[in-house]
């Protein structure tokens, strides 16, 4: 029950006799709210409000009142020592504090107790109460019924993942220690694997053109020249060679640009099996105009590659 008081509760006194066997008693007519001195009792009878009939005298009885309804009030008989007796009508009736009362205060969990920034109450038993030090840095309240506080402060365990379920872009299974997620490359566009992208539209962006320098008077270009810029200078004559696609193996619609970045003319030549489709009088072995020119060698496929740019 939860004990309630007023400091300014007035003393009253009974309206008729009861016996030592009465759980309930009125008050004068009027004065149950005043004895009260202002306390509310929840109903179902969980307060208790402590009274005493015929106080300083051989009498007294401590009452503890449980629920009221005016001036009638339901009553706990014979506490805090005393013993439930008969009463006469008229008989003092006057809200005390008890010993028990004292004592319930006394007893009650302190302040004190807790002696660290983040310490925490804990229960041991019913009704018996203690102090759990604050923890370390990152460690968690864990229930450990095999502690003397069935609580404590730990670390928390790491654990391996048991299984994946991975969704559009990521591949991955059943992992018990260590184990991979891949990015799906099948759905999923990454910055290293190389990829043809369709049906996709880009904004805005930046296309650059890395560089193969050469300087030698020959050049037969390979498979990573793809989308590259090949600069070529040299003060002699420079033929480039197409090869087939069986020696490179290009992919159909793959382009390399090319310059003439040096004084000698820079002619090409159709490799084994290839055939060279471009304008002009030297349209199967067309060469750069001048140094500075520059055209695009475009395979369509079966060996076949087309020029156009600034060529002779």
């Amino acid at each position: 029950m939860s004990r309630l008081y007023s400091s300014i509760s007035v003393e009253t006194i009974l309206s008729g006799s009861i016996t030592s066997s009465q759980t309930s008693m009125v008050v004068a007519t009027g004065t149950g709210s005043a004895l009260l001195g202002g306390v509310t009792l929840a109903a179902g009878n969980v307060d208790q409000f402590t009274i005493a009939i015929d106080p300083d005298t051989v009498n007294e009885e401590i009452v503890f009142i449980t629920g009221n309804s005016g001036d009638t009030f339901t009553i706990v008989r014979g506490r805090a020592g005393s013993t439930a007796i008969t009463h006469a009508s008229g008989a003092t009736v006057r809200h005390v504090l008890t010993s028990d009362d004292l004592i319930y205060f006394n007893t009650a969990v302190q302040p004190s107790t807790l002696t660290t920034k983040g310490d925490t109450f804990v229960a041991t038993a019913a009704s018996t109460v203690t102090r759990l030090g604050v923890g370390t840095n990152g460690q968690v309240l864990t229930a450990d019924s095999t502690d003397a506080k069935g609580i404590k402060w730990a670390t928390p365990a790491t654990g391996s993942v048991t299984s994946i379920t991975a969704g559009t872009g990521l591949s991955g299974g059943t992992i018990t220690t260590t184990g991979t997620i891949a990015i799906d490359t099948a759905t999923t566009v990454d910055k290293t694997t190389a990829q043809i992208l369709s049906n996709k539209t880009l904004t805005d962006p930046i296309v650059t053109e890395s560089v193969n320098a050469q300087t030698g008077t020959t050049y037969t270009p390979v498979l990573a020249d793809a989308a590259k810029m090949v600069t070529l200078s040299n003060a002699a004559a420079i033929t480039v060679t197409l090869p087939p696609n069986s020696s490179v193996a290009y992919a159909a619609g793959s382009k390399i640009d090319f310059i003439q970045k040096g004084a000698g003319q820079v002619s090409f030549a159709q490799g084994s099996g290839v055939t060279i489709r471009s304008v002009g009088a030297t349209a199967t072995a067309p060469k750069l105009r001048v140094q500075y020119s520059a055209a695009t060698c475009w395979y369509e496929g079966s060996d076949v590659w087309y020029i156009v740019g600034d060529i002779a």
